[in-house]
């Protein structure tokens, strides 16, 4: 992968003590707007909603989140990139996302490197059904997937769901050709549509579905994931791998971006809130664990490098079952060799 040269030159020699916040060299004179590409009440929107504080605590204006669903998070996404670059218009998603929208087409032009990247945390999907589905066990919804025909909601292809089900599918060797995948505007719809039995099963992330599992409206069958999920409240829920064990894992981590090209104020700040304020986050913990997910907040480089391994795996993989339009090395994402 060709790492970005403005994300390095951006964090260079910025690792330094942390400042007060009065000493922050951007001061905004008007309210940022984080414009979230999903439905409220899903994982991205969550989180945002958890971190926007501290944001706007640390810098004295207000911070809006602004959701803008449609075509699996790319009209939002498209929103920002077209913004003017003056550091008051954001984006919010899984990174992965952002990584690969022009490999399936969805935003030409594009890469990771359009962005300065501020990680929060881990996010690991959830397969679940609904509390009155027939299905005990992964195995049983596995067989009834090879055998039959069975809904599964989701938001969207490009989403963690529907990206979640395409590995899925790939891992048990193309033979669950009875999952149906039915998408949403975002994760919270899909997973209350499976908790209201509108469709029998959803594999969004974790984060979305803990609360509607503690209330006994969805029965979790396994964890993407190589270790068990482990939330209060929650039976502990075995990882695929326990089912199929040559799954390949990969953290999917979820931040917030800023559009390159603003004055460097603006990331010289907010690569220091994020290391005065969110890396040290009591509520951003809290919610991590609460939800079943991974506290794990990192900037520029070091972001980039920790997200590599989804973003490789999420673009490669679209190559393999034929969603690819370009060439992951067109934007410097190298598939590892056959």
């Amino acid at each position: 992968m060709t790492t970005s040269k403005f994300a390095i030159a951006v964090v260079a020699g910025m690792l330094a003590l942390p400042a007060a916040a009065q000493d922050y060299s951007w001061k905004p004179d008007r309210p940022i707007n984080i414009i979230v590409p999903w439905a409220a009440g899903g994982s991205t929107d969550q989180v945002t909603r958890v971190v926007a504080p501290i944001l706007e605590e640390a810098l004295g204006t207000e911070v809006v989140v602004v959701n803008q669903p449609g075509a699996s998070g790319s009209t939002g996404t498209q929103a920002t990139l077209d913004a003017p670059r003056d550091g008051y218009t954001w984006t919010a998603n899984a990174i992965a996302n952002n990584a690969t929208y022009a490999v399936t087409g969805l935003i030409e032009d594009t890469s990771i490197e359009d962005y300065a990247i501020y990680l929060h945390v881990a996010n690991v999907p959830l397969v679940s059904v609904n509390a009155d589905a027939p299905y005990q066990t992964f195995d049983d919804l596995l067989k009834a997937m090879g055998e039959g025909s069975v809904t599964v909601g989701t938001a969207g292809v490009n989403s963690s769901g529907g990206m979640a089900l395409a590995a899925i599918k790939e891992s048990s060797g193309g033979e669950l050709n009875g999952a149906r995948m039915i998408t949403y505007d975002g994760g919270n719809p899909a997973v209350i549509a499976a908790a209201s039995g509108e469709v029998e099963v959803t594999t969004q992330l974790a984060v979305e579905q803990t609360e509607m599992v503690r209330a006994g409206r969805l029965r979790a069958l396994t964890v993407l994931s190589d270790t068990p999920l482990m939330v209060e409240g929650i039976d502990p829920v075995p990882p695929i791998t326990q089912f199929l064990p040559e799954f390949e894992v990969a953290a999917d981590y979820f931040g917030v971006f800023i559009p390159v090209g603003a004055p460097p104020e603006v990331y010289e700040t907010v690569n220091q809130i994020w290391q005065d304020k969110v890396m040290i986050s009591e509520a951003l913990q809290a919610y991590a664990t609460d939800r079943g997910a991974v506290f794990a907040p990192s900037f520029g480089q070091d972001a980039l490098d920790r997200a590599m391994p989804v973003v490789v795996a999420e673009a490669c993989a679209r190559v393999t079952r034929g969603e690819a339009v370009l060439d992951p090395s067109e934007i410097g994402i190298t598939c590892p060799a056959e």
